[in-house]
């Protein structure tokens, strides 16, 4: 048995072991530990999708009905989300209704830095009953979604779990899909984790201000990046100086909705 892949248009495979027989080599693992057949896994794994597409639905549904627009904001960990949002709340100064629904394994880190910035903030732990997941699904998201005041919110900012993987793979009712890549990961990584940057409706590129002080080639990121999502809005930024944070503020105001000021 080999791996599962669901492709953008909802249709599932698996790659079975011996179906490229012929360049099986020290590269490529092998998969016969599984003890599920190739159907039976995808039988079990497009349930699980489906189920989670069903609620993404009805996520979606709660967020028109309540006349604001969500973002699914998904970086690996450290590639500085959560600073990145501190600079954007101080930068929009409360002229935009914010909430933040924040999705970590464990701990209130990253929620409690952002209380005080002027949006309603959410936790939603996935050990605290979700088994730990390293993402979050649309079920984890609309367990968050009554600890908000979705009415009153112009946007809706949803800070998965740090991973350049699992949450690419999860709808959970967003209206946008935003990563923070840092440079510090490496131009490579669109080419090994394809799935996330594919899914990017923007890639902001963060910590350009370390450029000077790394071997880091930002053209070649850029032409990997384009080589897989030619469509992606690409930001340069740093969390840390402010550089870039207007033109992704700009974008995120774009995604709002135009809300009368209460």
């Amino acid at each position: 048995m080999g791996r599962f892949h669901r492709h953008p248009d909802g249709t599932a495979h698996t790659h079975d072991r011996d179906d490229h027989h012929e360049v099986r080599d020290h590269r490529v693992g092998d998969h016969g530990g599984y003890l599920t057949t190739g159907t039976a896994r995808i039988s079990v794994l497009e349930d699980i999708l489906s189920e989670n597409d069903r609620v993404a639905a009805e996520n979606r549904g709660s967020f028109d009905a309540a006349g604001l627009r969500a973002v699914n904001l998904m970086s690996s960990p450290g590639a500085g989300k959560t600073t990145l949002l501190e600079r954007t709340l101080e930068a929009f100064g409360g002229q935009l209704r914010i909430g933040i629904l924040e999705g970590d394994i464990a701990t209130a880190i990253d929620a409690d830095r952002l209380e005080g910035h002027g949006a309603e903030v959410a936790l939603v732990n996935t050990s605290a009953g979700f088994g730990g997941e390293c993402h979050l699904d649309a079920v984890m998201v609309r367990s968050g979604l009554g600890r908000l005041p979705l009415h009153e919110l112009q946007l809706l900012i949803i800070e998965n779990v740090g991973n350049l993987v699992c949450p690419a793979e999860f709808r959970v009712g967003e209206h946008a899909r935003a990563m923070v890549f840092s440079i510090t990961e490496g131009e490579e990584k669109p080419l090994k984790y394809p799935v996330m940057f594919r899914a990017a409706d923007v890639v902001v590129v963060n910590k350009v201000d370390l450029l000077p002080h790394l071997d880091f080639d930002l053209d070649l990121f850029l032409s990997n990046l384009r080589d897989i999502n030619p469509d992606a809005l690409v930001i340069q930024a740093s969390a840390r100086t402010g550089e870039g944070i207007g033109e992704w503020c700009s974008w995120l105001a774009g995604q709002a909705t135009p809300k009368p000021a209460a």
